[in-house]
């Protein structure tokens, strides 16, 4: 990835969390995606790969695509608030701008 995909990734992130459309937290984004309500799922650069793993775990299970962006776990705290590893995307168009970012 470069800079450019990083800030894509920030400002989609951004509306997206604005909306209302997005679940942060390890144990939120589980029950997000176990309930059908998560589309993506994006990781931080820096989170543990125990994190990515148990997450990939969750998603490869409902076919849910797991993103590691560019972004930290402390630039994910100053776009939504909360220091977080994993945000889910609870909304098709927003996930599929992702996807397409990731592509």
């Amino acid at each position: 990835m470069n800079s450019g995909t990083k800030q894509k990734t920030a400002n989609l992130l951004t509306m997206c969390i604005k909306a209302g459309k997005s679940v942060k937290g390890f144990d939120s984004v589980c029950d997000a995606v176990k309930g059908g309500k998560a589309f993506c799922v994006l990781a931080a650069s820096d989170a543990s790969a125990r994190t990515i793993k148990e997450t990939g775990f969750v998603c490869g299970e409902r076919n849910i695509p797991v993103y590691v962006t560019e972004l930290s776990k402390e630039e994910m705290l100053n776009l939504c608030g909360k220091e977080t590893a994993v945000i889910a995307v609870c909304d098709k168009g927003f996930a599929g701008g992702f996807g397409k970012i990731f592509a």
